[in-house]
């Protein structure tokens, strides 16, 4: 992830100087091991600011329209990026995201799918819930606040990991996957006011 640190230090020194970025929270962050980063999603910038907040190397799963050019599908590739399918339930994108935590690293998403002005925690995607309970990770919920304006504020409320061993070795059907990530995105939300 030799590419992935160099491009993370030029984008905290370019966009430190566009942007006052506050992180809070930072304490929470596991420093090692696998984990779940999930957070709202405001702009095409979220993961360049999730990116500068978390010292270690994420795996985010992007959308399949940001692969179809092959310059830049290569260069978000090269930053472990990987393409999903909104459209309906992506296994490829699934395997993706157990196979980056398998190997102890952080994957990074945003559930509710795309971006959202508007709060509201049914736009949860059951996935991540899935992805959770079936990888064994702990889920970080970072919620984002920003109009992105030039100097402009950019506050990262960092949370403390949310753990779901009850679920583990359970038979669970979408209804609970979809009920866990709801529970994932209000714990993104309650962190809107700290």
């Amino acid at each position: 992830m030799y590419f992935y640190r160099i491009i993370r230090v030029l984008a905290a020194i370019i966009f430190r100087i566009i942007f006052r970025i506050d992180v809070q929270g930072k304490e929470n962050i596991i420093k090692d091991g696998k984990l779940i980063l999930c957070s709202n999603h405001i702009s095409v910038l979220d993961p360049i600011m999730l990116a500068i907040a978390i010292p270690r190397p994420i795996s985010f799963m992007a959308k399949k329209e940001l692969f179809s050019n092959k310059i830049f599908g290569k260069i978000i590739s090269m930053l472990g990026a990987f393409p999903v399918d909104r459209a309906g339930s992506d296994l490829s994108a699934i395997r993706s995201s157990l196979k980056v935590l398998k190997e102890e690293n952080i994957l990074g998403i945003f559930p509710e799918g795309t971006r959202v002005k508007e709060i509201d925690i049914d736009t949860a995607k059951p996935g991540i819930g899935l992805i959770a309970v079936k990888s064994k990770s702990p889920v970080m919920p970072i919620y984002i606040e920003s109009k992105y304006n030039i100097f402009g504020k950019v506050n990262i409320n960092i949370g403390k990991p949310l753990y779901f061993d009850e679920y583990h070795d359970k038979k669970l059907n979408t209804g609970h996957y979809k009920e866990i990530s709801k529970d994932i995105m209000q714990s993104i939300y309650l962190l809107k006011d700290i």
